[in-house]
């Protein structure tokens, strides 16, 4: 071969190590593997929490300032309380303890009005301040118990006569038979025609300190409805499921009220003069209310059983269709009742007048 000139050896060689040159000036720089997008990006901080602000003491508690004295000026002293009068005043009332209904319709019409008052207002009335008599005197202080003097065994036959709308009421007699032991007591009151006992009301009960103590007290006609005066429950109490009202001292029934009010005359006549006044509770089968009786004049009958001078007692009506009860009591016979009449608001009446009296002492 023939030889090569060194000038062009060393022109090559120049010019591989220029190519060499420009190649490794492409090339990057670093050596290894691509650093990742991530690790340029993530940076750490450090966080210093700061403790938490100790909570405020509260402020130290202001003292109250005193309330400034006032100036109390002593009142007077109260006057003493005076003793409440009775009522004197008519006052609602279921109707009277004596007269009754009409019989049935085949009897004649005499005994409507007799033996039975219709209905009034439960009670709701404080007792009379005299306590267990119930009674006061008309424009004074009330009294204390009064003494009292409970008549003796005895039967009182009445005839009856009034009105019943057109018809007039006849040929109907009345028998009150009271009977008592000093402890005990039993009262009825029967009206009969034809010898039939048409109505019938019926005591019983006991004698105290107070008088008469009814138990319970019956009204019958062609069914019995009856009261019932419990004492320990301090009600009265009625059979046909009508509201109890509470019990008074004092209280009576119908039928025991006329017997009562001739023993508290009894006991002392002086103490009711004209123009007192009993104040009593009264119940009937169905209701009980605050019966009021003001002491009229006395008055001279003319009876069946003869001449009689007679304290007389008012019921007024108060409210409508409350009976006018007026009765007569006789201080010859002991203080009893010698005449009962009752008017209703319609004007029908019955009148019992004594005709007999087995028993009684003045």
């Amino acid at each position: 071969m023939p030889g090569v000139p060194w000038r062009t050896l060393a022109l090559l060689a120049a010019a591989v190590l220029l190519a060499h040159l420009a190649l490794l000036a492409l090339a990057p720089t670093g050596a290894g593997p691509h650093p990742s997008p991530v690790a340029a990006k993530f940076s750490t901080r450090t966080i210093v929490l700061a403790p938490p602000a100790p909570a405020p003491e509260p402020p130290p508690p202001v003292a109250a300032k005193p309330p400034t004295p006032r100036l109390v000026r002593p009142r007077p002293p109260a006057p003493a309380p005076r003793a409440p009068s009775p009522p004197v005043a008519e006052s609602p009332a279921p109707d009277t303890p004596v007269p009754a209904e009409a019989p049935a319709p085949a009897e004649p019409a005499t005994a409507e009005a007799a033996l039975g008052p219709g209905a009034g207002d439960p009670t709701g009335v404080a007792p009379s301040p005299s306590g267990g008599a119930g009674i006061g005197t008309a424009g004074g202080a009330a009294e204390a118990p009064a003494p009292i003097q409970v008549p003796g065994p005895v039967q009182l036959a009445f005839a009856v006569t009034g009105q019943l709308g057109a018809a007039p009421m006849q040929g109907v007699f009345g028998k009150l038979v009271w009977q008592q032991d000093g402890q005990q007591y039993d009262a009825q009151l029967s009206l009969t025609f034809l010898f039939k006992t048409i109505r019938s009301q019926h005591s019983s009960g006991n004698i105290g300190p107070g008088g008469i103590e009814p138990v319970r007290f019956s009204d019958k006609r062609r069914s019995e409805v009856a009261s019932h005066f419990m004492r320990d429950q301090g009600q009265i109490v009625f059979s046909n499921n009508a509201p109890s009202v509470p019990l008074l001292p004092g209280a009576q029934d119908r039928l025991s009220v006329i017997m009562q009010l001739g023993a508290l005359l009894a006991g002392d006549p002086a103490r009711y003069p004209p123009g007192s006044a009993f104040a009593i509770q009264t119940a009937g089968p169905r209701d009980a209310d605050l019966w009021i009786f003001k002491v009229d004049e006395n008055e001279h009958l003319s009876l069946p059983a003869g001449e009689f001078e007679a304290r007389k007692l008012t019921r007024n009506p108060r409210k409508p269709f409350d009976d006018k009860v007026e009765l007569w009591i006789a201080p010859a016979l002991g203080y009893l009742p010698v005449r009962i009449r009752q008017t209703q608001s319609n004007g029908d009446f019955a009148d019992f007048q004594l005709r007999d009296a087995q028993g009684a002492r003045p």
